[in-house]
């Protein structure tokens, strides 16, 4: 009689512990299920992005707040990585270096293609907000990567080169 009842009650506790990880994102990918109170139930993580063949970890900023805050109160980013600002329309934003603490090098994307770089912008670490330089993009854009200071040089990233794995608004 344990026997019989003990099977099933192992076969539901298991059924229970899959749903609960995989609703964690612990395992499988979760990406496009949604909920009435909750329209995503895993937190995305980094993604790869191409630039020619050179691959670059990034993190996603959609929402204002993601780009205001951007890599501000950062003391180290790690290599071949970095931050990418998504706008649901092209729009020419003007970047700053506030609260960051690490040199930056911008690389406006317009259309899959990088249309210009701004090398190795340094913090401004006492700077008030409006003592900070801004950076404008030099023309409308959907897309901008933030990556360490440098990056653009020692992987020889240009204008006009293509990127592939752009997040789409």
């Amino acid at each position: 009689m344990i026997k019989n009842l003990f099977l099933p009650i192992i076969a539901v506790a298991a059924f229970i512990i899959f749903v609960g990880l995989l609703v964690q994102g612990k395992i499988g990918n979760l990406k496009n299920i949604s909920s009435p109170n909750n329209s995503k139930l895993t937190e995305p993580g980094p993604s790869l992005i191409k630039i020619e063949d050179k691959e670059v970890k990034v993190e996603i900023a959609k929402t204002p707040e993601e780009r205001q805050k951007g890599l501000g109160g950062r003391t180290s980013l790690d290599q071949d990585s970095g931050m990418l600002f998504v706008f649901n329309t092209k729009v020419k934003p003007s970047f700053w270096m506030k609260d960051t603490k690490i040199s930056l090098d911008f690389i406006w994307i317009r259309d899959g293609k990088i249309v210009g770089i701004d090398k190795n912008v340094q913090p401004q670490p006492n700077a008030s907000d409006s003592e900070l330089k801004l950076y404008p993009a030099p023309e409308p854009v959907d897309f901008v990567l933030e990556v360490n200071g440098g990056f653009s040089d020692k992987n020889g990233i240009k204008v006009g080169q293509s990127l592939s794995g752009l997040e789409q608004p």
